[in-house]
């Protein structure tokens, strides 16, 4: 293959590589063949990835030798749901697909989702492959084979663990990503540097110009990173038993409640994390865990990369309501991830309803 690298999920059996590189979709059908010994593949992907990405991956799959069909669904966060899990299980019978055939996801976080869910579920569990086209699916949702949809009153709430064949993530691809897309992408990258990377976090800081003039050598660098960061987050607690997974969901416990109360695409996922992780550092300021200066560097860098910092116009008592049905919530009780230093989190419970009230405000 043309320049990249390489990292490895390492999760025994379940163990696959993660490809970065730019200019690489061309050469997909070389990397599933190395990695899957099926002839039939379905790529599923939305109508705005198509072109060109999706045909891209689909000529190399055919050159390949491999049997192809493309199934597009409609872009945006609605079409996550049971309706088109159920279409697309219908038009994989229709294919004649069985245990041999693999599905190839194209696009961003709610394709590779959704293309996800459907492969752990049709036939019992079909293999699939990771081609993530959004910057938020290459640093984030495509790494760790959390697959799912949502419920009309909840974000994510019905889905499985199914790891991923491979991940090949290209660059080039983010050429065509619109300016809000990219920028939602950036609030996952920031949250790696909260949670785990101090270093990290300080690296963001200083490149700014750079990254939002989306410079190659500064992208290949932070989703190398982020990529690197989530592996060794998955390989430790694959399956969210520890609780050290749990780590990766900073910000959420605001962000979901937050995406489902304001109506699924109002505020794109990373919009809701960089809102949420404001809302998460504010507790854990009232709580005693940190001073106001680990907020505001948060708030200065998500600022900086153009993604919201605050939540307005919306119903509080919503909003707490929605947490409650949030699924990290156990018997009714919440727990958050909440900083005590830069690139250090930890899971709090018993936290006061009016602290947490307090927290949506800024």
């Amino acid at each position: 293959m043309s320049d990249s690298v390489t990292i490895r999920v390492e999760l025994s059996e379940r163990s696959y590589d993660i490809r970065i590189g730019r200019g690489i979709l061309d050469e997909s059908g070389r990397f599933v063949a190395e990695r899957l010994k099926g002839k039939q593949a379905v790529v599923i992907t939305d109508e705005h990835v198509r072109q060109p990405h999706a045909d891209k991956v689909a000529a190399a799959l055919v050159a390949s030798g491999t049997r192809t069909d493309t199934l597009v669904v409609p872009a945006g966060e609605d079409t996550k749901g049971a309706a088109q899990a159920a279409a697309l299980w219908n038009r994989l019978l229709e294919l004649g697909a069985d245990r041999k055939t693999f599905v190839v996801a194209v696009g961003g976080g709610v394709v590779g989702d959704l293309a996800g869910f459907v492969a752990a579920t049709y036939a019992r569990g079909i293999p699939f492959i990771q081609v993530p086209t959004s910057l938020m699916a290459q640093v984030d949702s495509s790494v760790g084979g959390k697959v799912g949809i949502n419920l009309p009153l909840a974000k994510n709430l019905v889905g499985a663990f199914w790891q991923p064949a491979g991940v090949l993530i290209d660059l080039a691809a983010l050429d065509t990503l619109p300016a809000r897309e990219y920028r939602s992408g950036l609030a996952e990258v920031v949250k790696y540097g909260v949670i785990l990377d101090e270093e990290f976090f300080a690296f963001l800081e200083s490149h700014i110009a750079e990254i939002n003039a989306r410079d190659n050598a500064t992208l290949l660098h932070l989703i190398r990173r982020s990529c690197e960061l989530k592996a060794q987050v998955v390989a430790a607690d694959e399956h969210e038993e520890t609780g050290l997974r749990a780590v990766l969901n900073y910000g959420h416990t605001f962000c979901h409640p937050l995406e489902t109360v304001a109506g699924y695409g109002t505020y794109l996922h990373g919009e809701a994390v960089a809102i949420g992780m404001m809302c998460a550092s504010r507790l854990a300021e009232f709580v005693g865990r940190i001073d106001t200066k680990l907020t505001m560097r948060q708030g200065n860098l998500l600022s900086a990369l153009g993604l919201p910092t605050t939540v307005t116009g919306l119903d509080i008592d919503a909003l707490m309501t929605a947490m409650q049905r949030d699924k990290k919530a156990e018997e009714g009780k919440l727990r958050f991830v909440l900083p005590s230093r830069l690139g250090h989190v930890e899971l709090v419970g018993g936290i006061d309803a009016a602290l947490i009230r307090r927290a949506w405000h800024s």
